[in-house]
C-alpha cells in the first residue's frame, strides 16, 4: 500500500510520525540505538525536532531514553508485558461494567463504526489504522464508564500496549483476527446493560490479546 503524504504542523511532529512508522512496519526493532544525529541527517532537520519526536515516544513507552548513552527503541521484557496486562486487565473490565450501565446509543453506534473500520484495517493490513480505532473502541468505552479519572488512566495504558502490538503482534502473518469477533461480543453485552457479561468478554479479550504477543520467555 502507497503510504499518502501528511502535513505536520512542527518538525517534531514529522520526525515523531516518521519514527513511529518505521516501527510499526518493522524498519526498527526493539532494543535498537536512535542516534539523534543520524536521525536528524536522515530527515533533514536538526536534532532539537529529533530530541522532541523521541521524549513524545518514550511517554508512550515505544522508546528508552538513557542519561549519557541516548536514546533506545523499548525492549520490553515478557514479564513487564504481563504485569501492565494485569493493570490493564483491572481498569477495562472495571470500565466495562460502569459503562453496560451509562453507556448511550450515540456510543453504540460509534463502537460499531469502529469494528467497521477495523474490519477495514486488517484486510488491509495497516496497522498504524488498525492501532487507531483499536485504541479508539476501548477509549468509547472508557468514556463511557462516567468516570473521568479512569478513562485518564486506561488512555495512559493503551498507548503502552500498543507499543507491545508494535513490536511483537503478528499481524502481518496471520489470516483471521479473533479480536473483531471479540469487539462485536463486548458491545452487544454493553447493549443489552449486561454487566457480567461485559466483564467477562473485556477480561478474555484482554487475556487473548496477551496470548497473541509472540515475545520470547525471558
Amino acid at each position: 500500500m502507497i503510504r499518502e503524504p501528511k502535513l505536520y504542523t512542527t518538525s517534531a511532529d514529522y520526525v515523531y510520525h516518521e519514527i513511529r512508522h518505521k516501527i510499526i512496519t518493522k524498519q526498527l526493532k526493539p532494543g535498537q540505538r536512535l542516534p539523534e544525529v543520524n536521525i536528524a541527517a536522515e530527515l533533514g532537520v536538526s536534532r532539537t525536532p529529533v530530541r522532541e519526536a523521541l521524549r513524545r515516544l518514550a511517554s508512550e513507552g515505544l522508546v528508552m531514553i538513557i542519561p549519557n548513552s541516548g536514546a533506545r527503541l523499548a525492549s520490553p521484557s515478557r514479564k513487564e508485558m504481563e504485569n501492565t496486562y494485569v493493570v490493564r486487565e483491572a481498569l477495562e473490565c472495571l470500565a466495562a461494567e460502569l459503562a453496560a450501565k451509562n453507556i448511550t446509543e450515540r456510543a453504540l453506534r460509534r463502537l460499531e463504526d469502529t469494528i467497521a473500520d477495523e474490519i477495514r484495517a486488517f484486510e488491509e493490513k495497516n496497522l498504524e489504522l488498525y492501532l487507531e480505532v483499536n485504541e479508539e473502541f476501548h477509549r468509547i468505552i472508557a468514556d463511557s464508564s462516567g468516570n473521568r479519572v479512569l478513562a485518564e488512566y486506561i488512555e495512559n495504558i493503551l498507548a503502552r500496549t500498543n507499543a507491545y502490538v508494535m513490536f511483537y503482534d503478528p499481524f502481518y502473518d496471520i489470516e483471521d483476527n479473533p479480536s473483531i469477533e471479540q469487539h462485536k461480543g463486548i458491545v452487544k453485552a454493553l447493549r443489552m446493560r449486561d454487566q457480567e457479561k461485559a466483564v467477562e468478554l473485556m477480561r478474555e479479550h484482554l487475556k487473548l490479546s496477551l496470548l497473541d504477543l509472540r515475545k520470547p520467555e525471558e
